[in-house]
């Protein structure tokens, strides 16, 4: 899969450079006519697992269930490079030609452009749930760079996070609130009459006066806050940066069948729209995951078996359509298919505003690799699995057994699957050799599967006119 990752990301991410956004061949169409699969949705909910503040991070490789390294990440706030390696069959090196991420751009701009050469950086970001923080790690070295309160009062609950193609992240918490990180000390702004930019280099947080690269918080009094979806935003070729990137987030405040979804400028954290929806599920939830298409529409959907809602990034008009399976997360493939995941993975397309729904075993967040395979957080065979289904078909096309139940999925800018559990630790799985696992340890009750890398972002492409 990384081999052929340059290909997408210059189709899908370089200004004026291709349209991947289309919709599919006849075949999908055909499949849309005639698989009508149905289930009986199972109950969900939305927990947050307790932990005990350890802020320590520790990488691990497996394979088949056997470590070749532990090293240790210590916390030290005096050292940019905590001492986490991971080492086995995969060297944990450059895997593909990618160029400059996620910072896109033509070639040869900002320097290393889509050229050549390794990445500028590539993080996952992932929230702390229980401890109401989320964390900067390296998708390369394992090592956390960075952890940050997301609320002055220290609290929130966040759980969603979503990542531009600038890299940066915006998280939504729980209990309200919008904030947004810069993912570049360059990027951060000297604010706390501190000489020099202070901010944390790894799993230590800084009080909230004295962190530097938050960009913004926007307080939000909703009883629940959960999606977070950029925009892509537009390429200024004569200064090699996006601009003009916005993103979207819903809250519930009366549980009366409508609920707030909001536009929120990405440079300042004001809100530019505020669009009441209308006619959907009432229940404490309201809009319960978030993506955007090759446009930049708002697509949301709820929890369980509930509404697909699609809101024009344009005009703000709403669009809804009841989901025909439950749903926990969810996602928009480079075709431009939107996808609800559980136990079943569903398939809506836009243009025929038709479903098809297949049981394939998932039970969380899913994403899209670019190539027609969907990954979803799973059991298989009561194993705790990753599953990869076909995005055409919808049939199981492999899994890869992990350790614990993965609750979050995310693809990385160099072709590793994500799976971020319910508690301390977050596997990178290598799915071109064999499903070898890196492990991450040292989140405190992890609860992440939006966009938390920025690949589905850059995925889905930018608008062609």
């Amino acid at each position: 899969m990384r081999n052929e990752l340059k290909s997408l990301i210059l189709a899908t991410a370089v200004v004026g450079c291709g349209d991947s956004g289309g919709r599919g061949d006849s075949a999908s169409a055909s499949a849309s006519a005639t698989m009508t699969a149905t289930m009986t949705p199972a109950t969900l909910s939305d927990t947050t697992p307790t932990g005990d503040g350890t802020a320590e991070g520790t990488a691990t490789v497996t394979d088949s269930g056997v470590s070749n390294s532990d090293s240790q990440a210590t916390g030290d706030s005096t050292t940019n490079d905590s001492a986490v390696s991971a080492t086995g069959s995969d060297d944990g090196g450059f895997k593909s030609d990618l160029g400059k991420q996620p910072d896109f751009g033509p070639i040869g701009c900002g320097g290393g452009g889509m050229g050549g050469g390794d990445p500028d950086f590539s993080y996952i970001w992932i929230a702390n749930s229980a401890q109401n923080t989320i964390s900067k790690i390296d998708t390369q070295t394992l090592q956390e760079k960075g952890r940050y309160w997301v609320r002055p009062d220290n609290l929130g609950n966040p759980s969603r996070t979503s990542v531009n193609l600038s890299g940066d992240v915006v998280t939504a918490s729980r209990d309200g609130g919008f904030t947004k990180f810069h993912a570049v000390v360059d990027d951060c702004q000297d604010t706390n009459g501190i000489p020099g930019i202070q901010t944390s280099v790894d799993a230590n947080m800084l009080p909230w006066d004295q962190e530097e690269c938050r960009a913004w918080h926007t307080p939000m009094a909703y009883i629940s806050q959960r999606p977070a979806a950029w925009t892509q935003g537009t390429f200024n070729n004569a200064t090699c940066k996006y601009e003009n990137q916005k993103a979207w987030t819903s809250g519930n405040n009366l549980q009366n069948g409508t609920v707030d979804v909001l536009l929120v400028n990405g440079d300042n954290g004001a809100i530019e729209q505020l669009v009441t929806v209308s006619g959907i599920m009432a229940d404490y939830y309201g809009i319960y995951g978030a993506a955007v298409d090759k446009q930049g529409n708002f697509w949301g959907s709820q929890l369980g078996q509930g509404y697909l809602v699609n809101i024009n990034r344009e005009t703000f008009a709403v669009k809804t359509w009841p989901m025909v399976a439950g749903g926990y997360g969810m996602t928009v493939d480079s075709k431009g298919y939107v996808w609800t995941c559980s136990s079943n993975a569903s398939r809506f397309d836009p243009m025929t505003e038709t479903w098809v729904t297949m049981t394939v075993g998932g039970n969380g967040g899913c994403m899209e690799d670019g190539k027609g395979t969907l990954y979803l957080g799973g059991y298989a065979n009561g194993v705790p699995s990753i599953v990869a289904v076909n995005t055409e078909t919808l049939a199981v096309t492999g899994s890869y057994a992990v350790p614990q139940y993965t609750h979050g999925i995310s693809i990385d800018f160099y072709g590793y699957v994500w799976g971020v559990s319910m508690g301390t630790e977050a596997y990178r799985v290598d799915v071109d050799n064999g499903g070898t696992i890196s492990t991450f340890t040292g989140l405190v009750g992890a609860y992440t599967y939006s966009d938390m890398t920025g690949f589905a972002l850059s995925n889905v492409g930018t608008p062609s006119g």
